[in-house]
């Protein structure tokens, strides 16, 4: 039994201690939380207990606040340093910890407590965490009795299982794979790539080059590679990773019944709540009003994009044809000839402009650009980290602590792929102490290490991925909000959180902004401004077929939700909507559903949508500054000002649409969205 006094999960006082934590602290930490939170319960919901908010939040929220802190470092933890010790930890607590949250969530006792609390004796934050709160416990079963309570609260537990198993199927079909390729089959391979592949290949005690599925060994592959059957080799692997049709023993990373078993589950609760189907509980919290109005929507943007799309495709096909001899495009050529044809359309690689993307440089540029913008300095800041390459920064304005985060940039083995912003404290004027709790978030990406004693290269997607986490850490960081339930993204519709990191992420094509972030990783010269014109003006290639691509995943996604098939067979419904949206087909061994954790382990079920209706927003966010750029072509601050005001330090405190009208004085319009992506 572990000491708790010692324990590191059992320790509020100031920073997560991250490097202190083993896996033998998770149940001991787990079971001292719930307890006190139990019995938190027990005393809110007791008949002479009051029905005042303060009193709920001082007794209630702060023990539940500390238990959602320590439960954040372990299942942070599991995302970014992954071993088979912590995960079974994570997986003996996981049940008991899911079971607890539903069982609060569905209290009939503290709905009424809830309901009970007097609106008047609210300020409009209280008020508006109570509203949610009211909307929560009635889509957590709150309202439900006897065997559909019993059997909703199962329900939650058996989801967030097969949810967790999901993720480690796709983290570990892609951790298991590799291949070690020999110099003649990286012919066209850029160097530092073939560098690191062979530093990972000697890590190993092993000759050649190790490629694996992780994306900076992938991606630069699949574009460069000239070697066509090495394309198909890791193509292949790629998409049947978690899959049926994975290779030899890979099979048992296999994610059919899971899925099958999760969709089961989602259906089965929408029914228990008085709903036809699940993706009719997912709209109820956010934005959009109906599955009806979120397909529409997407199939109008649809028809907007297809005739760019089909042009970008026949302009594809016949330069394979024509300049590379593959007069049959198959899947995995897509991303190679991509590259070729944007090479000789605008006379420049993502190889040549990635040299001059050095993460240090690149970090300086964004901080530069924060600071001006929202009136905030960022500096270094130490804290307790779980590997050596995270850095730590603090926010301040003025000399005035605003939020702190968390910046790891690095893929490695036993952290899971992509980005995201997650957050590890609200701000909040805490009920217990009255002291003012500011905000820390981690910021989390996978990009390439650097070779040698070069810092690391970062292409200009992995650009606009850091500008785009860095947007909703913003969003968390700077809030002005005190009521820690609608503080920062905390009760921000879903479909409206993407605003403020899609936002930022116009700032990577402004030569204005991008020309003090650039310096060549050899010469230290700036990026050239002949290369950023050829960059801007290929912004947009292909952006037909991309944003096809964004509707396919958003339209399975809506489609699958809105099914009251018990077993719906999701592979023939994917097909149903390749056929209705995409021009370009994948083989049929291709199982992409299969690592979709965006919705099957990553909150996205029936909000996919989520990323292109955000856009609209953004977009239209951004042309205000467009409207007011300075003669510099520099960004005004009065316009960052309104923003920050009127968005960012708003939070969930009121709805989206109220913030935006605040911002821009009406409701969004599509038209700034086909403008940017030059679709008007």
């Amino acid at each position: 039994m572990t000491n708790t006094t010692a324990n590191p999960l059992l320790n509020f006082d100031n920073l997560p201690l991250f490097d202190q934590v083993r896996p033998e602290h998770v149940g001991p930490a787990v079971a001292q939380l719930i307890a006190a939170s139990t019995q938190a319960l027990e005393t809110v919901v007791a008949p002479g207990f009051p029905a005042q908010w303060t009193a709920l939040s001082k007794t209630l929220d702060v023990a539940g606040e500390r238990f959602g802190r320590a439960w954040g470092m372990v299942s942070h933890l599991n995302s970014v340093a992954d071993t088979p010790e912590l995960r079974a930890a994570y997986n003996d607590s996981l049940p008991t910890v899911t079971e607890f949250w539903a069982r609060l969530a569905a209290d009939e006792r503290l709905y009424a407590k809830y309901k009970a609390i007097d609106p008047a004796t609210l300020n409009t934050e209280q008020a508006q965490a109570r509203t949610n709160a009211i909307r929560n416990f009635v889509l957590s079963g709150a309202e439900l009795t006897g065997d559909a309570k019993a059997r909703f609260a199962k329900i939650q537990e058996e989801q967030a299982a097969l949810s967790q198993k999901f993720s480690e199927n796709a983290l570990d079909a892609t951790d298991a794979w590799s291949y070690l390729a020999t110099a003649p089959e990286l012919d066209g391979v850029p160097s530092d790539v073939q560098q690191a592949a062979k530093a990972a290949a000697e890590t190993d005690g092993k000759d050649g080059y190790k490629l694996t599925l992780k994306m900076p060994s992938y991606l630069p592959v699949m574009q460069f590679a000239n070697s066509r059957t090495l394309r198909e080799k890791l193509y292949r692997a790629y998409v049947t990773r978690a899959s049926d049709q994975a290779d030899g023993d890979a099979v048992k990373f296999d994610n059919t019944a899971l899925i099958q078993n999760i969709l089961a589950l989602r259906l089965e609760e929408s029914r228990l709540l008085g709903y036809d189907n699940f993706a009719q509980v997912s709209l109820v919290p956010k934005m959009a009003q109906s599955p009806e109005q979120v397909v529409a929507f997407l199939r109008e943007l649809a028809s907007k994009a297809r005739p760019y799309a089909e042009k970008d495709l026949a302009d594809l096909r016949a330069f394979a044809a024509e300049h590379l001899n593959l007069p049959d495009l198959q899947a995995w050529d897509l991303p190679y000839v991509s590259e070729k044809l944007k090479e000789a359309r605008y006379a420049f690689s993502e190889q040549e402009v990635k040299q001059y993307f050095t993460a240090p440089k690149v970090l300086a540029g964004l901080f530069q650009i924060v600071e001006t913008l929202f009136e905030v300095s960022i500096s270094r800041d130490t804290a307790p980290v779980w590997n050596d390459k995270v850095e730590f920064y603090r926010i301040e304005r003025g000399s005035k602590l605003v939020g702190q985060f968390y910046l790891d940039q690095p893929a490695r083995t036993g952290k899971r792929g992509g980005a995201w912003m997650d957050d590890v404290r609200a701000r909040w004027l805490r009920p217990d102490t009255g002291a003012l709790q500011t905000p820390i978030a981690h910021l989390v990406c996978n990009f390439a290490e650097g070779v040698g004693d070069k810092p690391a290269l970062l292409t200009h997607d992995d650009v606009t991925t850091l500008f785009h986490e860095f947007g909703h850490g913003l969003h968390h960081m700077l809030t002005q909000v005190n009521e820690r339930d609608v503080s920062g993204i905390s009760g921000v519709e879903w479909d409206a959180v993407e605003l403020p990191s899609q936002f930022m992420e116009n700032f990577c094509w402004e030569w204005d902004v991008l020309k003090h972030m650039t310096a060549h990783v050899d010469t230290g010269t700036p990026l050239p401004r002949a290369l950023f014109d050829k960059m801007l003006a290929a912004k947009n290639f292909q952006s037909g077929l991309q944003t096809l691509r964004q509707i396919e995943f958003s339209l399975f996604d809506m489609l699958l939700h809105t099914s009251t098939d018990t077993q719906v067979d999701f592979m023939a419904l994917q097909q149903q909507v390749r056929a209705e949206v995409a021009l370009v087909h994948p083989p049929a061994f291709s199982r992409t559903a299969h690592t979709f954790s965006h919705i099957f382990a990553g909150g996205y079920a029936a909000g996919y949508y989520s990323y292109k209706w955000a856009e609209v927003l953004s977009a239209d966010a951004y042309a205000a500054f467009e409207e007011t750029a300075n003669a510099d072509g520099l960004p005004n601050v009065e316009t960052g000002r309104k923003y920050r005001q009127a968005i960012l330090e708003a939070g969930g405190s009121r709805p989206a649409m109220e913030s935006f009208k605040a911002f821009r004085g009406r409701e969004p319009s599509l038209d700034a969205l086909l403008r940017h992506q030059g679709m008007a």
